[in-house]
């Protein structure tokens, strides 16, 4: 029986929690309905090596390949899933059983759809919600809120190509996938629900990129995307939505240019959020 959706689990020198993720999995009662694809991106570490292998003898699809970076591990998985809808989950975090029949649900019903996403909560060092919101793309533009462990067709990514596969930084090919999504007038759908967990540590991918690195994805974001995310068009897309709403504009000018003040003063109740789409 062909799976309805396939779950990939890029793995690099993190074996140790590929047990959580994959009984969170397990919870989801319908075996039929899933496949699960691990990519084993050039691990070093022993141990890592030894639990893809007996992963792989009690029968689960292990891809093994050189180290080429999470862009390049999705894709592979991605390549070989039989599913006609597609979720990457981090081989650290775990999802809910309600995001895989929830997700499908809202696939079949709206052909329209091509992404659905939806709250994360966070364990590991800190607790907590990570609410990602209603569907944005000037906040998309600006920063990325929705995370990978999002669920979108196989045609939808075969459409825009995939995942980069030459980011100068990893951790930010979901962003970028997101974005060209977008720009080809694809269509998200966000659950108000909490439907997978987000391990949180201060030594994640995201959070262990300084500076320089983050002003070099910044650079390379506006290069490739220069007809949408050069200061230019967002100049002129101020000027245009001032016309209309000026409370709208300023918003849209702060979070450009402020991204980092405008969070605090939306923290504070002092900035509104606003549907800017």
């Amino acid at each position: 029986m062909v799976p309805i959706i396939s779950i990939i689990i890029p793995c690099y020198n993190q074996g140790n929690y590929l047990e959580e993720a994959l009984q969170s999995i397990a919870q989801y009662k319908e075996k039929d309905v899933y496949e699960i694809i691990i990519v084993n991106d050039g691990s070093t570490d022993s141990g890592t090596i030894s639990i893809l292998k007996e992963l792989s003898a009690k029968g689960l699809h292990v891809i093994q390949q050189v180290n080429k970076g999470l862009g390049a591990a999705r894709n592979a998985g991605i390549k070989a899933a039989s599913g006609e809808f597609i979720l990457p989950l981090d081989c650290d975090n775990k999802i809910r059983p309600d995001y895989i029949s929830e997700g499908i649900e809202l696939l079949n019903e709206y052909p329209e759809l091509d992404v659905v996403y939806a709250n994360a909560e966070y364990f590991g060092e800190k607790g907590g919600i990570w609410e990602s919101g209603e569907f944005n793309l000037q906040r998309l533009m600006i920063e990325n809120y929705i995370d990978a462990c999002a669920i979108f067709r196989k045609s939808t990514w075969e459409r825009v190509g995939g995942y980069d596969e030459k980011m100068p930084v990893m951790g930010y090919e979901d962003w970028d996938l997101w974005l060209r999504i977008a720009f080809q007038n694809g269509r998200f759908k966000y659950i108000n629900k909490v439907m997978f967990d987000y391990r949180y540590t201060s030594q994640s991918m995201i959070r262990s990129v300084h500076q320089d690195k983050l002003t070099l994805i910044y650079q390379y974001m506006e290069k490739k995307h220069s007809q949408y995310l050069s200061r230019a068009y967002l100049n002129r897309l101020i000027q245009f939505k001032s016309l209309k709403n000026k409370g709208l504009a300023f918003n849209l000018f702060m979070y450009s240019c402020f991204p980092r003040f405008s969070n605090l003063l939306k923290k504070l109740g002092m900035m509104k959020k606003k549907d800017i789409i």
